[in-house]
């Protein structure tokens, strides 16, 4: 059977393709996709193109819902949904792999787990103490995520730093009490305030430059750095008289420096609310809509953005 997928190009943008599916096979079952979120990555991939350094697969942000079973699959249920997978319509997966959703009235673009999964990572690796006290540097879907968790957490203070003010204004309806535009003309006499609060952690979900840079500086001595955003390219820059003198940790909390299974403590995350995305998630595109809205999306021609989501055919 046919289903539409997505294909993105050498030199910058995507296509929409059409992908043969078989029937699932012994021990397989067939999802259908109904959702996908788009991941920076993505958005990435579709600049630079498919040949360009650390591209992206099309989609890693699915959800979707189990439509047929193969010979000898049991304990899985028509209907059933399923966190994983792509941009594809059909796709035929392992029974044993299957990362099951449990019954909720959240729809499902509001449940996308897999980066729910990269933010347990995220603060697995913060190593969190009673009353720590937390700076956030970058409010995008990720570190708004993360913010959501650090609320419910047993830190001091929370306080969350970003160069956009309407990423700022949504972190305090997220329940941020302090938040700061980096940017903003003032925040000299900021930054040294937050530099005699001794920061115990300072989490840089920015993916930029600019933001380590300011992570560097506001951490205090002994503290703990923790890289959860990808500075995307082959180099970065950091001064190691800093590192070296003040006695810095830094930790990577990639999705390849996970302690544990993630997926489980994501989706209790989403089940419980903790985590919600119903207020990150600002778009929604259809697959066939997908290459002309990341073009605007990439032309910054999208007012408001913090997370896009596709719907699948």
């Amino acid at each position: 059977m046919k289903t539409k997928g997505l294909r993105y190009l050498p030199d910058g943008g995507a296509e929409i393709i059409s992908l043969d599916v078989d029937e699932p096979g012994p021990g397989q079952v067939q999802i259908e996709g109904t959702h996908c979120g788009i991941c920076s990555w993505d958005i990435q991939t579709f600049k630079t193109g498919s040949e360009g350094p650390f591209p992206a697969p099309p989609g890693h942000e699915g959800i979707g819902c189990v439509r047929k079973l193969g010979p000898g699959v049991s304990g899985v249920d028509i209907g059933q949904r399923i966190a994983g997978g792509g941009f594809a319509g059909l796709r035929n997966v392992r029974a044993g792999n299957l990362i099951q959703i449990p019954d909720s009235d959240l729809a499902d673009e509001h449940w996308i787990v897999e980066p729910v999964a990269c933010v347990v990572t995220g603060v697995d690796t913060c190593n969190l103490k009673p009353a720590d006290r937390i700076a956030l540097v970058g409010c995008g879907y990720m570190g708004l995520m993360i913010l959501q968790v650090l609320l419910h957490s047993y830190a001091d203070q929370v306080i969350a730093l970003d160069v956009d003010d309407a990423r700022l204004d949504l972190a305090r309806k997220l329940g941020a009490e302090e938040a700061y535009n980096t940017a903003d003309p003032d925040f000299g006499g900021i930054k040294e305030d937050l530099k005699a609060r001794d920061l115990d952690i300072v989490i840089d979900t920015s993916g930029a430059q600019g933001g380590f840079d300011v992570s560097s500086e506001i951490v205090k001595r002994g503290g703990l750095l923790n890289l959860f955003g990808w500075i995307k390219g082959n180099e970065a820059k950091f001064n190691p008289s800093i590192f070296h003198t003040r006695g810095l940790t830094i930790v990577n909390s990639s999705p390849s420096g996970k302690l544990r299974d993630t997926f489980p403590a994501a989706i209790r995350l989403l089940e419980k609310g903790i985590v919600d995305l119903r207020p990150l998630v600002t778009h929604i595109t259809s697959l066939d809509e997908y290459p002309d809205f990341m073009s605007k999306l990439t032309k910054g021609e999208i007012e408001g953005y913090v997370k896009g989501v596709v719907s699948l055919p």
